[in-house]
């Protein structure tokens, strides 16, 4: 019988196409290319290098698509020019909103945490395509960039419950949210709110949430207290890399990235060009990542029987140059993936075998294409009025000054200037001194006449804009709006 499931295979750069085959030997020796075909597509270094700031060919996209399975091993990402991260822009490309990595003790990887003999065992949640990753940044002044943080009620909807189904499935009993939403209270603190109102349809499911420098500190003094976190973007992807710094390091940290119709395995460490060719990289985090990819698609029995000779392997003080016994010499990639293969149907000795199930369990078909790009939305029923608007003005002048100007301007608008700020901090009308300034203020005007708000539309807001930016430099602008009654825009610090 054919293999009934196509993957698109990705050799990658530097030590890629070592590990990757190192752990086809042990896929294939497992049988899973019973039910596997690879089918492989030309992406990173030597795309970039014909001039294709993608990093992948056209006939890569379309099998992908077709495949809707991507593993990869590490890529490149070009320094300098107009080339981005490739694996950002998978995820982002192919709507891969959740980045699931499970972080372990290993045997035979000594830590910190394995010579204390406290446990490691959690997984780290990150929402994959909004957040800075954007990538929306802008010259505002000579003297001020902006990076633009956009955080999405459906975007958070979709990996919080992508949290919770995997939580559920594997029978984890807690979910923390990690946040900021003490200081971002809008964006953060819509994440937070969205993360408390999925979890009320897994009830069976404790919830707790946690600022995330308390999570940094918690997870490195106790990290066996948490066993599910998750994340948004940025504050995932530092929370990932310390929680891999717990179990030895990015070489032993798998990574999924989920999405409803494309799914992304990979290796989240660097290309290692310095040892690539020589036979020494070490491929148990690709191996890890295929293990999620094979229980991703039903194979579990292939998953466990694979993930114990790992273990079994690891015990036995197999290791590469990067971990393990200093007493024991180290092998090369593929005498470590040998080794594996060769203890396939064997069982670690001092710590819980995982179980095997009888038979495989698949239960897997390619989404159809779809037509055109779907708009997600979680509020539907939202009423909105405009109230104001927010300025961004490149200047020199002082507060005082630079709002005697604007009142000036604005006496005969419907909107009077309530509030300036510098870098977030109110300058005017009240401040201190001591408040330093760059050029570049943010200046704040409201209705004049509150019960007008569900007259006028934005136009009035624009038409000061006009008159405002015939005088000053217009860096950017912000309509205020409330929704449902309530302010959709934040207080200056101070305020």
């Amino acid at each position: 019988m054919p293999p009934s499931i196509r993957v698109a295979l990705a050799r990658g750069d530097g030590i890629g196409p070592e590990i990757v085959d190192g752990v086809m030997h042990i896929m294939d020796a497992a049988g899973v290319a019973d039910h596997l075909e690879s089918v492989e597509v030309e992406m990173g270094k030597s795309v970039f290098d014909k001039g294709d700031s993608r990093g992948m060919t056209d006939e890569a996209i379309r099998t992908v698509e077709e495949c809707a399975l991507l593993f990869k091993g590490p890529m490149e990402t070009p320094k300098g020019g107009g080339g981005k991260s490739i694996n950002v822009s998978l995820r982002k490309m192919y709507g891969a909103f959740a980045n699931i990595r499970h972080f372990q003790s290993l045997p035979g990887v000594e830590t910190v945490y394995s010579r204390a003999d406290i446990p490691v065992d959690f997984y780290v949640v990150r929402e994959n395509i909004e957040d800075t990753y954007g990538g929306i940044e802008h010259r505002l002044t000579p003297d001020v960039v902006e990076c633009k943080r956009l955080i999405s009620a459906p975007g958070s909807d979709q990996v919080h419950r992508a949290a919770f189904h995997l939580a559920q499935r594997l029978g984890i009993e807690s979910v923390h949210c990690g946040h900021k939403a003490n200081i971002m209270k809008m964006s953060d603190g819509m994440f937070l709110e969205r993360f408390r109102t999925v979890a009320r349809d897994y009830p069976d499911i404790t919830v707790d949430d946690v600022i995330i420098d308390a999570l940094c500190m918690n997870l490195v003094l106790r990290p066996q207290n948490y066993k599910m976190v998750v994340l948004p973007n940025l504050q995932g992807d530092i929370v990932s890399d310390l929680a891999a710094g717990l179990v030895g390091g990015l070489g032993f940290a798998p990574s999924a990235n989920i999405g409803d119709r494309i799914a992304i395995f990979e290796a989240v460490h660097g290309t290692a060009p310095d040892i690539a060719g020589k036979g020494l990289a070490n491929p148990t985090s690709l191996l890890l990542s295929g293990l999620m990819m094979l229980r991703h698609l039903g194979l579990l029995k292939s998953a466990a029987i694979i993930e114990n000779a790992l273990l079994a392997t690891l015990e036995s003080g197999v290791h590469t140059g990067d971990f393990g016994s200093k007493d024991v010499p180290s092998v090369g990639t593929m005498e470590y993936a040998k080794a594996i293969a060769s203890n396939l149907g064997k069982v670690p000795g001092t710590r819980q075998a995982v179980h095997v199930p009888d038979s495989e369990a698949i239960d897997y078909t390619p989404s159809e294409r779809p037509r055109t790009n779907e708009l997600i939305r979680t509020f539907h029923q939202m009423t909105s009025t405009h109230v104001g608007c927010d300025i961004y003005i490149e200047d020199i002048m002082g507060p005082q000054e630079l709002a005697e100007n604007l009142q000036r301007i604005s006496a005969h608008s419907p909107f009077e200037l309530t509030m300036i700020s510098n870098r977030g901090t109110q300058v005017w009308p009240t401040g201190s001194a001591y408040t330093e300034c760059v050029d570049y203020y943010r200046v704040r005007f409201e209705l004049r006449d509150k019960s007008r708000a569900s007259q006028l539309g934005q136009s009035a807001s624009i038409a000061l804009l006009s008159t405002i930016g015939e005088r000053f430099a217009i860096t950017d602008f912000q309509p205020l709006r409330n929704y449902d009654g309530k302010p959709g825009y934040s207080l200056a610090q101070g305020q």
